[in-house]
């Protein structure tokens, strides 16, 4: 199931009031996979969202992974839990979650980080970002031509991230990566379940 468009939820462009709706128009698209990223609400009200969107994507047969979060992931019966290079250790959070549950990791654009990620057991591993993000604009960039060989003979599953339209996408997917993972692209749209659709229709 680790692959396709993987949608990255976002407080400013998908808040509160309208996240399930929009959640729910990506999944409708054919998104199979949604990371729940909310650094900013209170916890109560980030485990009732995460529940929320558990439910959603379990009736949609999609995975929901938790940002940064390994409490929370637990707490709402997430899939797994996304984690970058300043939370948690890998290997601590793998003996926590067991083999059941996924956990994805940040490699940045760096192959010592994918390797250490491999050896602590992640899932599927993150690198980018390949443009400029709106989202993240301080996020280092990757090099698409020194990752791609490792890229194209990875053990596990890999996806893109950092500033991925429609018009760059192609690359990325030739260069060998799984799943691309979009937040500004995806939810600023007016129309979610209809540009999910699009860039489902890439994987085709």
């Amino acid at each position: 199931m680790l692959r396709g468009l993987y949608a990255i939820t976002d407080p400013h462009l998908t808040p509160g009031a309208t996240l399930l709706h929009q959640v729910q128009g990506a999944l409708r698209g054919g998104a199979r996979v949604i990371q729940y990223r909310d650094k900013s609400n209170a916890p109560a009200i980030r485990l009732q969202m995460a529940r929320q969107l558990r439910e959603l994507t379990h009736s949609h047969g999609a995975l929901l992974i938790i940002n940064d979060d390994l409490e929370l992931c637990l707490q709402c019966g997430a899939d797994g839990v996304h984690l970058g290079q300043d939370d948690m250790p890998l290997r601590e959070a793998r003996q926590q979650l067991g083999r059941s549950h996924i956990l994805g990791a940040t490699c940045h654009g760096s192959l010592a980080l994918a390797e250490s990620a491999l050896s602590a057991g992640a899932n599927y591993l993150a690198f980018g970002r390949f443009f400029p993000s709106r989202t993240k604009p301080d996020a280092k960039p990757a090099q698409l031509q020194e990752l791609a060989p490792f890229i194209a003979n990875c053990p596990v599953p890999t996806v893109a991230i950092g500033g991925i339209t429609l018009n760059n996408a192609g690359p990325l997917l030739d260069a060998g990566f799984q799943m691309l993972a979009v937040v500004a692209d995806l939810f600023g749209h007016d129309d979610v379940e209809a540009q999910s659709r699009r860039y489902v229709g890439l994987f085709q």
